[in-house]
């Protein structure tokens, strides 16, 4: 499967993809897009570095899985491709930045604006086969992702973490919070959010809050 990952990552990445369990997980990947239906499609699985560059990376957002009904995952996570009816935990997320900004819920569901602007948005696994969550789990994508964080983490400074619910929250691990920010809530699924653990947590006014203190332009949390 040829590699489609911005530049960028590849000086800070390249020792990970000649590792045999990348390459292991290459060929699993290979195999499952040429024998089953999976998401995202092929050219949009490493979406989330090609369109949010490493020298920009502002805020990082970590997902777990991603969406595996058609035509919704586009290799952001949290994100749907556009005309896609918006899943439960994206609609919580846009009612969140409406209480905490302002904003009117978009139309799209497509993050790719916030990606452009140094989000990186971030599944732990980087695709599913079809109506079956969770079924490229364990094949290499998590120690992938896990060195990702912990790149960003080790390379920059003054990054901000997103760590939503208790999978995000146990990546704490892999970042040194002695030089980056972490904010943690519960998830924005109904489940959680519905029990108080997601709403009000103005983590989107909390991350502009801290970009204007370090003097970094602040994110446009806007869709349309």
């Amino acid at each position: 499967m040829k590699l489609k990952i911005h530049k960028s990552w590849k000086p800070y990445l390249e020792t990970e993809f000649e590792k045999p369990y990348f390459k292991d997980l290459m060929v699993f990947v290979a195999k499952e897009y040429k024998t089953k239906t999976c998401f995202p499609p092929q050219e949009a699985i490493f979406n989330a570095f090609n369109y949010c560059h490493f020298n920009d990376v502002k805020v990082v957002i970590i997902g777990q899985d991603p969406y595996h009904d058609y035509g919704q995952a586009n290799g952001l996570c949290f994100s749907v491709a556009e005309g896609v009816k918006h899943p439960p935990s994206l609609v919580n997320i846009f009612k969140e930045i409406e209480s905490d900004l302002g904003i009117p819920y978009p139309e799209s569901g497509n993050l790719e604006n916030w990606a452009k602007q140094g989000v990186l948005l971030l599944n732990a696994t980087l695709t599913v086969r079809a109506h079956e969550a969770g079924s490229h789990q364990k094949q290499g994508w998590e120690t992938f992702t896990d060195a990702v964080i912990k790149t960003v983490s080790d390379k920059k400074e003054n990054v901000i973490f997103l760590l939503w619910g208790g999978f995000a929250k146990k990546k704490v691990k892999l970042i040194d919070a002695k030089k980056h920010f972490v904010l943690s809530s519960g998830h924005p699924s109904p489940l959680s959010a519905n029990r108080g653990y997601w709403f009000g947590n103005k983590h989107f006014s909390k991350v502009n809050e801290k970009l204007k203190l370090l003097e970094i332009n602040t994110l446009n949390w806007q869709i349309n």
